[in-house]
């Protein structure tokens, strides 16, 4: 049978071809698998039906040879008298049960397995896997959900049902112990228990995640506990390879501490034994301030600060363009002052702009402030593009736009950046000016440091995903079509660290925006200088 291959799937072998692993990081592109594997199941279905139509000929001619055969059988002689049975017998043995041979031995198979494989090399790769366990992780975290929670797939704002199965589960625990990772190691192979003790089925095995548990406890310094899922392991699978071993090493470690005089075991140390299960610390200092804001847990203004928060119309300076049509503007924060304006772009331009976006979209870099150099990082899951305005015309009146309402030149602005977040998409806490320590990362384009940040929210997202600023406590919720604004430079030319912020992970949704940086050089008259530091 010759391979046949989808029109529409050398369609999404076009795409994908075009597009690097990494697919967790980008919502956006990940649309693609689903195509691809709608596709995949199309040939599936072809290659049942053939061989469904396959084996209904070969059941017919063995229901036709069996009546046959059981009539012959039972006079051969007589049978065989008839010249014409004698013949069909020859004929039957000589040419159609070689036949029937060919059609049994018949590869109706190909044309699927020939599709899977052209397709398997655009599939997720394993880093795409472990990539997308982490997101998972990283809002089990940001969000303070339990495993169970999400795998009954209870999360807000959700329009489709979805359940992590038990070797789901168990799939999650491995990433977090091939990661070294053994607090979310531990989480997660305890629902493994839980959905199995509720009698769910699954391919992996009680003694399997017991092995695994327990190492994971023991790694984090729970002895006890490892000794006791290790006499569960091995109740189960007396002839375990490593059970007997870590059994007796468990013993002789709480032997030696036995040994110990109960003198030296002091309060301090009581204490460190409940925080086994504790989420560790890691190198971001702001990371709790960071995460709560991210579930809405910000501070509140006081009511004099309220005050301060006005909504208006905003003709950018009286700019010609916006006198007839000025635009909606809403105080978001008060100091620094962070504004957002209203329908700033339509969802025709919107659109358009994803559609010429999509497929330049790479891994998003971070600039590494000790050698200057762009390099993926853990702390940024996203994709992004970078148009100009030769593009399309949406992308300059686009610039244009901004350019009115902020009342600053994009002559030596950088180009428009679109940017669409992953599983769990997020950029943790950062600058976008460069700092005094840092190598001159702008010095190449020669228009000094980024005084402003223009953001537009190119979609709504379901759950998660805001700009939170953890200095002010502030958090800013994705509205699509809206725009926020905020100077990263005092007038002084000096950075305003208080503008550190962060992109929330993503819990449920889509998130698309794309930003507009400006750059000191060309402003000098649209924003003077201050008479001092601080301005």
């Amino acid at each position: 049978m010759k391979p046949h291959t989808p029109t529409l799937l050398l369609v999404w072998f076009a795409v994908l071809s075009c597009v690097p692993a990494e697919f967790f990081t980008s919502i956006g592109h990940m649309t693609d698998l689903i195509h691809a594997e709608k596709d995949l199941v199309q040939s599936l279905k072809e290659y049942i039906l053939v061989e469904e139509a396959k084996l209904s000929k070969i059941k017919s001619w063995a229901g036709k040879m069996e009546a046959l055969t059981s009539k012959s059988a039972a006079d051969p002689e007589g049978y065989l008298a008839h010249p014409v049975n004698a013949y069909k017998l020859v004929k039957r043995l000589n040419t159609d049960w070689p036949a029937l041979e060919d059609l049994v031995l018949q590869d109706s198979a190909a044309g699927f397995v020939a599709n899977l494989s052209v397709q398997r090399q655009f599939f997720p790769t394993d880093e795409d896997e472990l990539g997308a366990a982490k997101a998972l992780m990283r809002l089990q975290d940001t969000y303070k959900l339990d495993p169970a929670t999400i795998a009954r797939g209870e999360l807000p704002g959700t329009k489709y049902q979805a359940a992590l199965s038990v070797d789901d589960c168990f799939g999650m625990g491995r990433s977090a112990y091939n990661e070294g990772d053994y607090y979310h190691t531990v989480l997660w192979m305890e629902q493994v228990l839980r959905q199995l003790d509720a009698g769910q089925e699954a391919t992996v095995a009680k003694p399997q995640v017991l092995d695994y548990l327990s190492y994971a406890v023991f790694q984090l310094g729970d002895v006890h506990r490892a000794l006791e899922l290790t006499r569960r392991l091995l109740s189960l699978d007396p002839s375990h390879e490593r059970a007997g071993g870590n059994l007796r090493y468990f013993e002789r470690l709480l032997e030696e501490e036995r040994g110990k005089a109960l003198s030296n075991q002091t309060a301090a140390g009581l204490s460190a034994q409940e925080d086994f299960y504790e989420r560790p610390v890691d190198y971001l200092p702001e990371r709790d301030v960071y995460e709560s804001l991210c579930r809405g847990e910000g501070v509140k203004l006081t009511p004099r600060r309220q005050k301060r928060l006005f909504c208006r119309y905003h003709h950018g300076n009286r700019a010609p363009q916006l006198l007839i049509a000025p635009f909606k503007e809403e105080d978001e924060w008060d100091s620094p002052h962070i504004v957002r304006y209203y329908d700033v772009m339509s969802d025709e331009e919107i659109e358009r702009i994803k559609e010429i976006a999509k497929p330049k979209l790479a891994r998003a870099t971070v600039r590494d402030p000790k050698t200057g150099v762009l390099t993926v990082a853990s702390y940024r899951v996203s994709k992004s593009s970078w148009l100009e305005e030769d593009d399309d015309p949406v992308v300059a009146r686009v610039n244009r736009r901004m350019q009115h309402i902020t009342g600053l030149t994009v002559k030596t602005a950088e180009l428009l950046q679109v940017a669409n977040y992953g599983m769990g998409g997020q950029y943790e806490p950062h600058f976008d000016f460069s700092r005094s320590h840092e190598q001159d990362v702008f010095k190449r384009l020669g228009t000094g440091n980024r005084v402003a940040t223009f953001l537009n929210y190119m979609s709504d997202v379901e759950a998660g995903g805001a700009t939170v600023f953890p200095d002010l406590g502030a958090a800013i919720w994705p509205k699509k079509g809206t725009a926020v604004f905020w100077y990263n430079l005092l007038r002084s030319g000096e950075g305003d660290y208080r503008t550190r912020h962060a992109a929330c992970p993503v819990l449920v949704g889509c998130k698309w925006v794309s930003n507009k940086w400006f750059h000191e050089r060309g402003q000098e008259f649209l924003r003077p200088c201050g008479s001092t530091e601080v301005d």
